[in-house]
């Protein structure tokens, strides 16, 4: 099974200057724990995750104040479609990270968690039958 198989298409995208509390409550509202982050003054495409948001809030920064930029990844590891699983997989534990931001061409196609990949490789739950 490939990257493209299990990422999710509708990616959230923000810009630097959004706050923390904005992409926190975003992210919330779609029930996803990372987003795009497009600035081309830092190099084009980042990623923020809700452990960013979490370790900020955690050092007593405020959220209403704080911008996306300044708690941005950079240093961003892509997946490609084309990529299996179990490379995505590798990837993810080789880096620590539970989230691969997927490019195709140059062009950001989606996201693939940890999550997407455990969904894939779990058989669909069966009705226990009851005695």
């Amino acid at each position: 099974m490939l990257v493209r198989d299990a990422m999710s298409t509708v990616i959230l995208t923000l810009g630097p200057a959004h706050t923390l509390r904005q992409a926190a409550s975003l992210m919330s509202a779609r029930r996803i724990g990372a987003a795009v982050v497009l600035d081309p003054d830092a190099g084009g495409i980042g990623i923020l995750t809700e452990r960013d948001i979490l370790n900020s809030v955690g050092l007593g920064q405020n959220p209403d104040t704080e911008r996306i930029h300044a708690h941005t990844t950079t240093d961003v590891v892509f997946a490609a479609p084309t990529w299996t699983l179990e490379e995505a997989a590798l990837s993810m534990t080789h880096g620590g990270f539970r989230h691969l931001v997927v490019l195709d061409r140059g062009e950001v196609a989606g996201i693939v968690s940890v999550r997407d990949i455990v969904r894939r490789w779990i058989p669909a739950r069966q009705p226990t039958p009851v005695p």
